[in-house]
């Protein structure tokens, strides 16, 4: 079993035994880099380049596996597998809490609690769907145009009824 997170700039490695350095200061080249991050062990460092508009900024991720063969094996495009897979988790994670409201609990009841839960997957499934069908480009888009309408028809509401006072 092994794991792929982002580690923060600042965390020291070595590639010398007891000589460390800071992460921001290696060179990490495209097919990545074996080192030892301090109090864990051995690990694989890559480095995904990010190009915004005004400065090229990066983040570093560690691969570890158990066997250390196996860590050497991992070449950049199984990283890039790798990492697009845990996006789209992350990416899963965030949606269904923040647009179908998979943490929004008001009951106590198991039962409502498991109905919960379906509910929330199953509007994750339908915003799913609506995007692979382009009817929505991303799956927050429906949210936002549903707020968007409702402040719209507040502020109107609202105007109509300043002016008649």
């Amino acid at each position: 079993m092994g794991f792929l997170f982002g580690i923060e700039k600042n965390r020291t490695v070595s590639n010398k035994r007891e000589k460390y350095c800071l992460l921001r200061s290696l060179e990490i080249l495209n097919e990545g880099l074996i080192t030892h991050l301090r109090a864990f062990g051995l690990i694989k460092l890559f480095r995904q380049d990010f190009k915004k508009e005004d400065y090229r900024d990066y983040r570093d991720y560690i691969v570890h596996l158990p066997d250390e063969e196996a860590l050497n094996q991992i070449t950049k495009s199984e990283f890039v597998t790798i990492h697009d897979t845990h996006w789209g988790i992350e990416s899963f994670d965030r949606a269904i809490k923040q647009v179908c409201g998979i943490c929004g609990f008001m009951v106590r009841d198991s039962q409502a609690i498991k109905t919960q839960i379906f509910c929330s997957l199953q509007a994750f499934v339908c915003l799913e769907k609506m995007r692979s069908e382009n009817i929505i480009s991303n799956w927050y888009e429906l949210q936002r145009n549903l707020f968007t309408l409702v402040v719209r028809d507040y502020i109107v509401e609202n105007l109509t009824n300043a002016g008649a006072a």
